[in-house]
Formats: C-alpha cells, sequence, structure tokens
C-alpha cells in the first residue's frame, strides 16, 4: 500500500512518491526516485542554447526559469531532494487523498517518471509540473493550481463589475485621450462577450 500522506522524513521516502514543495505563489512537484533522486518538470532556456549536460545539470537559477516560461521550454530534470526542495518543507504522497482510486504501482510511476526525463513543451496552463507528476502518479496530467487560477479569472470575467469597468475605461480612453474607437473597442467588446459566454 501507498505511505500515509505527510511530512518528508528523510530515510522515509519511497520510489514513486509524488513530493511537494509549498512556494510563495505555487506549489512545485515531483516523483522520488529513489537514492535521493527526485524528478520534476522546470522551466529552464538553457537546453535551448547548449547541450552541455553539466551546465544544464546545474541547478536552474531564477533567470533561466522566468527565460524558459516566456519561450515556453523545460525539462524533467533529475536532481537531489536537497536541490529540489530549495530550502521548502516537502510534503510526500499529500494529493493521494484526492485521487484515492487512481493511484498507480509506486513501481510504475517512477518508471513513468524516467521516461519522460529530458527537454520537453512548458505551458503554466496545460504542461506544467504537476501535470507531469499527476500523470506519472495517477495517470491522468491535471493541475488543480491550474483550474484554480481558471476559476478565478471566471469569476472576474462573469462579474458584472469588471464589464462595467472595461466598458468605463475603453470609453473614457476614446473621449479623454483621444484613441481611436477601433483600437479601443476590443477594450469594451472582449470582456462583454465573455461575460455573456460565461
Amino acid at each position: 500500500p501507498p505511505p500515509a500522506a505527510g511530512r518528508c522524513e528523510p530515510g522515509r521516502l519511497q520510489r514513486g512518491d509524488l513530493l511537494e514543495v509549498p512556494r510563495t505563489l505555487f506549489i512545485h512537484f515531483g516523483i522520488y526516485l529513489g537514492d535521493n533522486r527526485v524528478a520534476h518538470l522546470m522551466p529552464d532556456i538553457l537546453p535551448a542554447f547548449t547541450d552541455d549536460r553539466r551546465q544544464i545539470e546545474r541547478v536552474v537559477t531564477n533567470k533561466r526559469l522566468v527565460l524558459g516560461v516566456l519561450a515556453k521550454m523545460a525539462s524533467i530534470r533529475v536532481d537531489s531532494v536537497e536541490d529540489f526542495a530549495y530550502g521548502g518543507s516537502v510534503l510526500v504522497n499529500h494529493m493521494d487523498r484526492l485521487f484515492k482510486d487512481r493511484v498507480l504501482g509506486s513501481e510504475e510511476a517512477a518508471r513513468r517518471a524516467e521516461k519522460l526525463v529530458g527537454a520537453t513543451a512548458y505551458s503554466l496552463l496545460w504542461n506544467n509540473c504537476e501535470h507531469f507528476v499527476t500523470y506519472c502518479r495517477y495517470g491522468a496530467a491535471v493541475s488543480l493550481q491550474t483550474d484554480k487560477f481558471c476559476e478565478a479569472v471566471k469569476r472576474v470575467i462573469r462579474d458584472q463589475r469588471s464589464v462595467l469597468a472595461a466598458a468605463l475605461v475603453g470609453l473614457a480612453s476614446i473621449v479623454c485621450l483621444g484613441l481611436a474607437p477601433s483600437t479601443t473597442l476590443p477594450t469594451i467588446l472582449i470582456p462583454f462577450l465573455l461575460w455573456m459566454a460565461g
């Protein structure tokens, strides 16, 4: 049976465990491969410029990460638990409670992660670290963080006050700033159409 969900205790990790590290704005995810190694998906621009494994395997800097997000490039890489956690606390198999009936075997999860190591496309909404681990451990690439973000955006779009504010800003830009209606009209119509579609 899968180990109980909870905080990471050194030496208690098992191959195929799903690891989570809460960050300020998001949660980072990885799959434990054994021997203090974690496979995780990281946005990274460096593989686009070099094949030098020694450079690529260094810890990803913030600049590499941001440029990877902008360029929609990433790699599924293997790092030590310490480098993966980057000073944060690690939760183990915390998501299992949400996917109780879908947990694959630990060895299957680890093998899936190992097969995917290497360069990959990146999308904040459609292919991030959470999609990677949920595919490996549960067989379906989903991201609960993305779902929450999209729901928040939908709430803003559906809110009539947002539509009214967009319309007022559009009209004010036409009247006060002298902007052409052809460039300002989309700021009025797009939120209105999205609100109507919602």
